[in-house]
């Protein structure tokens, strides 16, 4: 099972490095600017509604990445929520000073 978890890790941070490449100076700025935040299901939540830009942003980004969590999900024999879940820890425990992330009770903090 550890093994299991060590390969969804990598490949799920290799697999949302692609994915932020691709949307790399949009994503970089909607963070930098508290507008989206990392959630812990492995997917990017808005901190605050209203903008079409970024919920668009949101979408796309969202997107990819459960067509790649469920690759990876199918590829270990394991379930979708289970790999959302890890994604979610790794990418929380990587977001930036100053970036928000969100609590398992649903509050937006900053780290």
């Amino acid at each position: 099972m550890k093994r299991i978890l060590k390969t969804i890790s990598l490949a799920a941070v290799l697999v949302v490095a692609l994915a932020v490449n691709a949307f790399a100076m949009d994503l970089g700025t909607a963070k930098s600017q508290g507008l989206v935040g990392e959630r812990p299901d492995g997917y990017l939540g808005a901190v605050a509604a209203g903008r079409a830009d970024v919920q668009a942003l949101i979408n796309d980004i969202n997107t990819q990445r459960r067509v790649q969590y469920q690759a990876l999900a199918q590829r270990n024999g394991t379930s979708l929520a289970a790999v959302e879940q890890v994604v979610g820890q790794k990418l929380i425990s990587r977001a930036g000073p100053g970036e928000y992330v969100m609590t398992p009770g649903g509050q937006w903090v900053r780290k």
